[in-house]
C-alpha cells in the first residue's frame, strides 16, 4: 500500500482510517473513562457539534494524525445530508469503515435499523460504545462495534449489511472499497467520501483522462456517480484537499463473462501498468508475447491498437476470457 500525500485528505469514517471489531455482540464493548462520559452527555443535541467533539478529543487524549488521515467531521448538518444522499432506510443493515469519534455513526443510527462500525484505533474503538450509550442510549442496542483493520474484515455481526457508508482517507480508500464490495454481496447500496480527485476516478467513464483501474474495478460491482462535494470547513483539523462523495448501487445483474473477478482484474492492471502504450503492447506479459496480446484481442472484438482506457469493464471481461490457452493452464497448475 503506497504511502499518503503530503496533501492528506479527510479520512477514517469521519475521523480515522479503516478499521473493525473483534466480534463482539450488539452493544457489549468495552468503555472509556467516566470523564468522556460525562463530556458526552451533558449536551441536549444527539449528533456530534465542533465544541464536542474537541472536547471528546481532548477528553481521550486523542490528536488527529497525517498517518491515518484523521479529519474529524464536526457539522451536523454534513452527517444528515450524507445520511441522506446514501438513501439510508429504517430496515437497512449499515455497515460503517472508521467512524472516528462517532459523528457519522450517530446519524446512521437516526436513520437505520441497525449499525455495524468497523474501527482500527484502540482508543477511538473502546471510546465509540460509551459514546452512542450517552448520546443516543434508545439505539444503543441496534449498534455493534467491530475492532479490526477493515481488510482483515471477512464477517460481521448481526443480519448482513445492506448499505456501507463510510469516509475514507486517501491512501487505502479504493483497496478498502474494493474489499468491502467483494467481502459483502448483500451491500445493495454505498456511499463514500474520499479525496475529491479519488471520487473522479472511481466515477470516471471510458474515454476520460482521470478512466483507470479504480473506475473499472468499482464498475465491476456496481453503478457509480458522483453524489456532490464537501468543502474544507467542516473538518477538524482542516484538510489540505477537497473532498467528493461516491454512489455506488450494485449491479442488479453481474457482468456477463465466464472469466472470475480475479482474472479480469488482471487484465485491467496489466493494461494499466503502461497507461500510454497499445493494449497490443501492454498485455504482452499478460498474454505470452505482443502477438498472442493481439490474438485474444481480436478475439475479443477489441482493437490491438487500442489503450485501457477506452474501455469498459465489459470489454475487459471479454479479453480475460481469451487468454491464450498455455497462460490459462499455467496459471491454474500454479494455483493448485
Amino acid at each position: 500500500m503506497t504511502p499518503a500525500p503530503q496533501a492528506q485528505p479527510p479520512g477514517g469514517g469521519l475521523g480515522r482510517s479503516p478499521g473493525f471489531g473483534k466480534g463482539r455482540g450488539w452493544g457489549k464493548n468495552t468503555h472509556p473513562p467516566r470523564r468522556t462520559l460525562a463530556l458526552v452527555s451533558n449536551t441536549p443535541e444527539a449528533l456530534l457539534g465542533p465544541a464536542d467533539i474537541r472536547e471528546l478529543a481532548a477528553a481521550l487524549g486523542v490528536r488527529p494524525t497525517k498517518q491515518r488521515g484523521q479529519n474529524f467531521v464536526i457539522d451536523a448538518n454534513t452527517v444528515r445530508r450524507i445520511v441522506r444522499t446514501a438513501d439510508v432506510r429504517p430496515e437497512d443493515v449499515v455497515v460503517e469503515v472508521g467512524p472516528g469519534l462517532g459523528s457519522l455513526t450517530l446519524a446512521l443510527l437516526e436513520a437505520a435499523d441497525r449499525v455495524v462500525a468497523v474501527e482500527i484505533d484502540d482508543v477511538l474503538a473502546g471510546a465509540l460504545p460509551a459514546t452512542i450509550e450517552a448520546r443516543m442510549p434508545e439505539r444503543a442496542d441496534r449498534f455493534a462495534l467491530v475492532h479490526s483493520d477493515a481488510m482483515q474484515v471477512t464477517e460481521l455481526p448481526g443480519p448482513p449489511p445492506t448499505a456501507l457508508v463510510a469516509n475514507l482517507p486517501y491512501n487505502v480508500a479504493v483497496p478498502v472499497l474494493l474489499h468491502m464490495l467483494e467481502t459483502f454481496p448483500t451491500i445493495e447500496r454505498t456511499l463514500v467520501m474520499v479525496q475529491a480527485e479519488v471520487a473522479d476516478r472511481l466515477a470516471a467513464a471510458p474515454g476520460s483522462k482521470v478512466y483507470g483501474v479504480p473506475s473499472v474495478k468499482a464498475n465491476w460491482y456496481a453503478d457509480v456517480r458522483r453524489a456532490g462535494a464537501i468543502g474544507r470547513k467542516v473538518f477538524w483539523p482542516a484538510p489540505n484537499v477537497d473532498s467528493g462523495l461516491v454512489s455506488l448501487v450494485r449491479r442488479a445483474e453481474p457482468v456477463k463473462t465466464t472469466a472470475s473477478r480475479r482474472e479480469v482484474f488482471a487484465v485491467v492492471d496489466a493494461a494499466f501498468a503502461q497507461r500510454r502504450k497499445t493494449l497490443r503492447a501492454a498485455l504482452s506479459g499478460w498474454a505470452g508475447s505482443a502477438a498472442a496480446a493481439e490474438s485474444a484481442l481480436v478475439a475479443a472484438g477489441v482493437s490491438p491498437q487500442a489503450r485501457g482506457e477506452a474501455l469498459t469493464v465489459e470489454e475487459f471481461a471479454r479479453i480475460a476470457e481469451n487468454r491464450p490457452a498455455d497462460k490459462a493452464e499455467n496459471k491454474e497448475r500454479g494455483e493448485q
